[in-house]
């Protein structure tokens, strides 16, 4: 089953923001160590928040 062209794009850039978000994560976990502080959860809500926002405006290029 061969893939569209358009198909593979939507889903590229999907996994690469993803892949960002996954990295995102993981240097908030690297930088902020074991201690659940409170500028370390604004940190993670920040960047799910950033992540929600981001993937909905991607959705909305990818559509056009």
């Amino acid at each position: 089953m061969e893939i569209e062209a358009e198909m593979r794009r939507k889903i590229v850039t999907s996994v690469v923001a993803v892949g960002f978000f996954i990295a995102l994560i993981i240097g908030l976990g690297v930088t902020f160590g074991n201690g659940a502080t409170g500028t370390g959860g604004l940190a993670l809500i920040g960047a799910i928040s950033f992540f929600i926002v981001a993937m909905g405006a991607l959705g909305l290029w990818l559509g056009r």
